[in-house]
Parts: structure tokens; sequence; C-alpha cells
């Protein structure tokens, strides 16, 4: 990930754990989303999205969504690497792993910042 990039995506981090720790579980979430949106291209920021998908998923016991993250976390730093991801996947296992999807434009400014 490109070091002027990193700080964006760690706010979303940091943001995510603000939030699950005040347990506003939605806004926690919509975090890890965006998260997944700046890391996706990036093997290690796109698998630990994930991982923290993962683990949000046991905190909520959503049995979908670990299910879900498994897979994820088998797959997403694989096709990372390789360069073949669904640009603007959200990364939860609400959506299909494998749909391209609309970015959120202030989202989408930051990342023509920094394409890999």
């Amino acid at each position: 990930m490109p070091k002027d990039l990193k700080p964006h995506y760690q706010k979303e981090l940091d943001a995510y754990h603000d939030k699950l720790g005040k347990s506003f579980l939605q806004e926690a979430w919509q975090h890890l989303e965006w998260a997944h949106i700046l890391g996706q291209p990036y093997p290690y920021q796109h698998s630990e999205v994930h991982w923290l998908m993962l683990q949000f998923g046991f905190k909520i016991k959503d049995w979908k969504e670990i299910r879900g993250q498994i897979l994820r976390l088998f797959v997403g730093g694989v096709k990372s690497f390789v360069g073949k991801v669904p640009i603007g996947n959200t990364g939860g296992a609400n959506v299909p792993p494998l749909l391209p999807m609309e970015i959120p434009t202030d989202l989408k400014a930051i990342i023509h910042q920094y394409k890999k």
C-alpha cells in the first residue's frame, strides 16, 4: 500500500475500533467496509480487513458472516496479489465476493490519487 494512502486506511480502522468500542455496530461495520475498499488492492490490508470482519461476525454471532469471511480470508489476499479484485466491493458476506460495486465519491477521490 502506498505510504500516503495508509493514513486514510488507518483512519477507517481507527474509526471502526472506536465505534465498536461504543457498541455502534452499524457505524463500525461501515468503517470496515470502507477500509476494505481502500485496502482491497493490497494483499496484507485486504486480508487484515477480512480478519477484522471475521472477528466482527463472531462478536455479533452472525454465522453467515463468519462462513463468508473464512472463504474470503483464503482467497482475498491472493486475488489482491494477482490484481483480480472486484473494485468497490465492500467485503461483507451480504454481497457476492466477485461483484464490483460503486465506490463512494469521497473514497473514489482518495483511491484515484494513489492508484497501484
